[in-house]
């Protein structure tokens, strides 16, 4: 008897888009040949091939804390201490299962998600969603170089030279021509993230208080409602990002999992998840212990400003751990992000797309990541950029963005052409319904912040009690509606004891997807708001960035 990590054998993929995405799985720490389906019935085989799987979930997730992950969390505890990990806590379920969708698609697919998108929705969506991600990876990228420029900067290294060496890094670890030295490097990179534990220590982080923040929900007493409204928002923003679909779904593929070892999969994400969960409580904790009580607290400027205050009121080696921390962080979150890039153009230019192939091999692939790092690296470098605008225009685009990403997610899914028996069940679409709703309603919010930025508690309280309201409504309809309309047995239904031999068929031999009127009027509304709402967002930024006092 097989267990519960372990699946039956199944067939390899037979709709991979780049040959190079068939083969042995080789892990930074182990192989696993290609047609291994042997049982691991010993805890000691389930151990090897655990961890020969570990990377897709883990360095999402860990890339995940990146700059603007650090700017975020270190400004939470700066300015409010523990209060907000409860935030952290209810986020958990929502990273769990928007990772464990696109882990699936993966697996079970063998096609990236943005080619998914343009074969299942056609080229206008595909186009969008891709334009989009270009747009926020980029930015993205940019706060990435901003946060190993204050690292640097902290650190008595000349920026210029340290971001063009940082970026060679980045670009060199990725163009190596082995997916396992990536991945080990990758590894080595996310060791260093563990320099947070030792800086918790040093600062004697209230322990108490920590577990307090976590168990008991609550607003920090006598803070403006709106500014902590929007922090939440920016905590949202930067925990779950559009960027981890894209990349975890192809890194997955790249990496060769198949559904075999789809429950393998799933313990490194919720490793993955872990390390990030923990992460930015140590983020929030350090702020919190080392600025309650002084001058600095209430008073955060950025990341910079967190290891200069360390260093005043702790001392120096907790500054220089912070400072490296950041760095290390950063270099992660710039890798990852790229990745998603230059992954979702090889899948919807037709690009070789993959790391076990050499620069020579694929380099269109390693162009566009190549690419979008120098042109990232150039902006910080440039005298006078907006970095500060740049850095709040992220996290305001990644909250805006994030429901059309979840939406299309949701979609595919529930898609039986292209999971079979592995679409998703009842509950988990109600969960996830329920969670594109919250994300709408604080996209809303975020974007009304924007562009007014004079805007109060009241206004912020009527936009979630309307949203919340509308949203209730919605669902209620929808549940009457299935009661006295069921919905009719589907032709294509397939059993899910299936699921250990099915995989996606060619993307050639897929029935053309049916989109509902309803569907398509309900995708088009929301894209028309997120279209305007991106719009509106970028003309203020760079309103504001041609003039600071307006």
């Amino acid at each position: 008897m097989s267990s519960p990590i372990d699946t039956e054998p199944t067939a390899q993929p037979n709709s991979a888009l780049d040959s190079a995405h068939v083969g042995n799985i080789e892990g930074a720490f182990g192989t696993i040949a290609l047609g291994d389906d042997a049982p691991r019935t010993k805890m000691s085989a389930k151990l090897r091939t655990l961890v020969a799987i570990v990377g897709p979930g883990l360095i999402v997730m860990v890339g995940d804390n990146d700059a603007g992950a650090f700017g975020t969390y270190t400004q939470a505890g700066q300015n409010y201490g523990t209060s907000l990990l409860w935030v952290l806590v209810l986020l958990i379920p929502v990273l769990y299962v928007n990772q464990e969708m696109v882990l699936r698609l993966g697996a079970v697919a063998g096609v990236g998600h943005a080619r998914l998108i343009l074969e299942r929705f056609g080229k206008f969506w595909g186009a969008f969603s891709v334009i989009d991600l270009f747009i926020l990876n980029g930015l993205t990228i940019i706060t990435e170089f901003i946060g190993i420029s204050l690292g640097l900067t902290y650190l008595g290294i000349p920026k210029v030279p340290g971001i063009i060496v940082a970026a060679l890094f980045v670009i060199g670890a990725v163009s190596t021509g082995s997916f396992k030295r990536f991945e080990r490097l990758c590894m080595i990179l996310i060791a260093g993230s563990l320099l947070l534990v030792p800086l918790v220590i040093i600062v004697h982080a209230p322990i108490g208080e920590v577990a307090a923040g976590f168990l008991i929900p609550g607003f920090p007493p006598g803070a403006e409602l709106s500014t902590v409204t929007l922090l939440i928002i920016g905590i949202i923003g930067t925990t779950v990002a559009p960027w981890q679909l894209f990349f975890q779904q192809s890194y997955v593929i790249d990496k060769r999992i198949t559904p075999r070892f789809m429950n393998y999969e799933k313990v490194d994400l919720w490793i993955g998840i872990a390390i990030v969960i923990v992460g930015a409580a140590a983020l929030m904790s350090v702020t919190s212990g080392a600025f309650t009580g002084t001058p600095l607290f209430g008073n955060f400027t950025d990341a910079g400003g967190v290891a200069t205050g360390l260093e005043q009121y702790v001392g120096k080696t907790a500054g220089i751990l912070f400072a490296v921390a950041l760095i290390d962080a950063s270099i992660i979150g710039a890798a990852a992000v790229g990745l998603s890039t230059s992954y979702a153009l090889g899948d919807v230019l037709g690009l070789k797309h993959s790391l076990h192939r050499k620069v020579s091999e694929a380099k269109g692939f390693y162009a566009a990541f190549a690419g979008i790092l120098v042109v990232s690296a150039i902006v910080v470098l440039i005298p006078g950029s907006p970095l500060g605008l740049i850095t709040v225009g992220v996290q305001v685009l990644a909250g805006v963005l994030l429901p059309s990403a979840t939406v299309f997610l949701l979609l595919l899914c529930n898609d039986k052409t292209v999971l079979g028996p592995w679409v998703n069940g009842r509950a988990l679409n109600i969960f996830t319904a329920a969670v594109i709703a919250v994300l709408v309603i604080l996209s809303i919010v975020l974007t009304a912040s924007v562009l007014f930025p004079s805007i109060g508690s009241a206004a912020i309280i009527a936009i979630l009690a309307i949203g919340g309201g509308v949203s209730l409504l919605a669902g209620i309809a929808f549940a009457v509606y299935r009661i006295i309309r069921p919905a009719a047995p589907s032709p294509d239904t397939v059993d899910r004891r299936e699921r250990p031999t099915w995989r996606m068929p060619p993307l050639s031999l897929l029935k053309p997807p049916n989109l509902s009127a309803g569907r398509r009027l309900g995708l088009t509304v929301l894209r028309t708001y997120l279209l305007l709402a991106m719009i509106l967002v970028i003309v203020r930024i760079i309103q504001l960035a041609a003039n600071p006092a307006g």
